[in-house]
């Protein structure tokens, strides 16, 4: 299980950006392979680093304060480690080199077209629509690419030009040797924030982001024998990519409500019905109910309490085989009554003085005759 990314970095819940950063720098100079030569120091290098990728910034912080990691699929997982959001190896070394930072290689930022973010939506169903499934109409808020750039972010007429100050690599670097080699400082493009490009003239539309904030609904299809938990993946439905890329996908959390009258176990449905003593000595039918509306249930003669009664193929189907259905177990109460009247209490009597007689057989006949004759 993954473990808390706020205690990966070693921080309070409610903790600021600073506080973040700091924590996160502090942990990186402990565990960076060049520093840290320990087994697994590189494993936690890379640990720390997704969780700061999320917690630094604050609309993966609030999804992932929200729903966990299923809040920021894709983000603070499986990257690799890129150093220059330590702030630049300089930051790392500044305690050891005075100021210098290592940089025989560096990953370049991506200024390219990334696909957009996944988004999660809960979706609160019925029992019996979580057995059946159906279809279900939402409403959700994404970001789309805006129409009037088509995702540009540049005023119509106009397009985005190439940042001078980084040449489009959305990076500064800093070269210089000393004693101990040659060291590259890397850091983000203050002028392009990263990109590789600058807007001249922005959109009105978006105000230069390339994407707005859409409302839209959306039908979803529920498929039989869904369960707590389940989880519905809708493509293309997140959030727009950016500069081209592909959008994210939008995945439906599904969580059935209780029932009053049924519980679900695997693909079983369990009910629970009483009966009274006469009925469980005499035997009965009787109609239930089910999920398929009402059955017949046989009750046996001489039915002990909590027997489990089997209505086979009226449970839950199998998910992706709804042909194939679990069964309906009954468990059967037995009601002894507190008082009773004086008309039972004489044939009851009558009844155990026959049994201290010897004639222990019989009893259903016995009572039969009684109600029969009454």
């Amino acid at each position: 299980m993954a473990r808390d990314y706020y205690e990966i970095l070693n921080v309070p819940r409610n903790a600021d950006q600073e506080e973040i950063k700091r924590a996160y720098r502090r942990l990186a100079r402990k565990y960076h392979p060049d520093v840290n030569k320990e087994e697994g120091a590189k494993e936690k290098l890379q640990e720390i680093n997704n969780a700061y990728e999320v917690l630094s910034d604050p609309e993966k912080r609030a999804r992932y304060d929200r729903f966990g990691e299923a809040g920021v699929s894709g983000a603070g997982a499986g990257v690799g480690v890129n150093f220059e959001d330590l702030g630049g190896f300089a930051d790392i070394f500044e305690s050891f080199f005075g100021g210098f930072a290592t940089g025989t290689s560096q990953t370049r930022r991506r200024s390219g077209p990334t696909r957009g973010d996944d988004l999660r939506f809960d979706l609160k169903l019925e029992f019996r629509e979580a057995i059946f499934g159906g279809e279900k109409q939402i409403r959700i808020t994404h970001l789309e690419t805006c129409t009037t750039c088509g995702g540009t972010g540049a005023k119509p007429g106009t397009r985005p030009r190439t940042c001078p100050t980084c040449g489009g690599s959305g990076q500064i670097r800093r070269a210089t040797r000393t004693p101990f080699g040659s060291f590259t400082q890397v850091s983000t493009c203050p002028t392009c924030g990263g990109t590789g490009q600058v807007i001249e003239e922005k959109c009105e539309t978006c105000n230069g982001a390339g994407m707005t904030q859409v409302s839209k609904k959306l039908k979803i299809t529920i498929p039989p024998g869904v369960d707590n938990g389940t989880r519905l993946r809708v493509s293309g439905e997140g959030d727009a990519g950016q500069r081209g890329g592909p959008p994210g996908d939008l995945y439906v959390y599904l969580f059935v409500q209780p029932d009053p009258h049924f519980t679900r176990e695997g693909i079983n449905i369990i009910s629970e019905i009483k009966i009274s003593y006469l009925q469980a000595i005499l035997g009965d039918k009787i109609t239930i109910d089910t999920v398929d509306g009402k059955k017949p249930l046989t009750i046996p003669a001489g039915i002990q309490p909590d027997t489990v009664l089997t209505l086979e193929g009226l449970g839950v189907p199998k998910l992706g085989n709804p042909v194939a259905r679990g069964d309906h177990l009954v468990r059967v109460k037995v009601e002894i009554p507190t008082k009773i009247s004086q008309e039972e209490r004489e044939v009851l009597e009558k009844l155990l003085e026959r049994q201290k007689g010897g004639n222990k057989g019989g009893i259903e006949g016995f009572l039969g005759s009684i109600f029969h004759n009454k």
